[in-house]
Parts: structure tokens; sequence; C-alpha cells
């Protein structure tokens, strides 16, 4: 992978790149004070056109990365509300790390509109992307904030796995 910031753990499939992606792209926007939408074209048109070429995977889901940058640009209020009520308390939505804080706003667009993947595939994405950014307890961090933010945002899918988890280990 040669996208700067990250280790060379590259995530899986088409999506799990657009992941990647799109956490870079809302950093640069955020950094940079860029507009979505040019950012956005930068990274399908020159950025993700064979920029992991040597991933077996292929390239990155233009649509589906477009999708969560656009989503969180178009939801941003509430997903910065949603991921400081789910933050211990003593932190802010604004004291997170740069980085930290674009894998928690793009997880949680895709927990509150992403139904067609599970909560569980999207909060172990983005724990994964956590670890190819640090190297300390993010990735822990990062799975707590979602798991939190999971049971707001899909409880009847969150508790039902439970259910089903508890009930096959007192099989």
């Amino acid at each position: 992978m040669s996208l700067s910031g990250a280790s060379d753990i590259a995530p899986a499939g088409p999506r799990g790149l657009a992941r990647l992606c799109a956490v870079q792209a809302l950093y640069q926007i955020e950094i940079s004070g860029a507009e979505y939408g040019p950012v956005i074209d930068e990274f399908i048109g020159f950025r993700m056109s064979g920029e992991f070429e040597e991933s077996p995977d292929g390239l990155a889901d233009p649509d589906f990365f477009r999708d969560v940058v656009s989503g969180v640009d178009a939801r941003d209020a509430e997903i910065a509300e949603a991921i400081g009520a789910a933050l211990v308390e003593g932190w802010s939505y604004r004291r997170l790390d740069t980085t930290l804080r674009q894998i928690l706003r793009a997880a949680t667009y895709e927990l509150i509109a992403r139904v067609d993947v599970p909560a569980r595939v999207i909060i172990n994405e983005y724990v994964e992307l956590a670890r190819a950014f640090f190297e300390g307890s993010e990735p822990g961090f990062v799975n707590a904030v979602l798991d939190r933010l999971g049971r707001v945002f899909r409880s009847d899918e969150m508790n039902t796995d439970r259910v089903l988890t508890a009930g096959s280990e007192q099989t």
C-alpha cells in the first residue's frame, strides 16, 4: 500500500480499500479546508486509479468511496454529535486525533446509513483500519466507541448478535 500515513496492512476487498481512501480523503479535507467534491474527484480520478495495483483485491470501489465521503459531509453534525455522546467523560469530539476522528466519522456514517452492511462488519473493518494507522491502544478505543454507536443505531442487530452468541455458548 502506498498511501502515506498507513502501514503496509492492506484492507481486504474493494470496499476495504474504499474505506481507507475515505479516511484519507476526510483527513485531507479537514487538514486543508478543501471542498468535498474536488477531493472526491481527485481520489477517484488519480489516487484510486492504480494506487493499489499490488493488492490482490484490485482497486477501491469508487461508488462506495463516494457514498461514504459525501455521506459524512451531508450528515456531519449528526455524526459529530453521535461520536461526542459515545465518548467517555472527559473526552470531546474535537480532542480526538485527526486521523482517529476521520475513522470514527466514516464508520459512524456507515452505521447510520449503510444498513446493507452488517454492523459487526463495519466495526471490524474500521478497527482494522485503526491498526493500519496506530500501534497503541487506538484500535481498542475505536472498537469501544463503535460498539456503543452500533448499539445506538443498530440496536436490534447488535442485540441479536449478543443473543445468538450467548445462546451458542450455552450449548
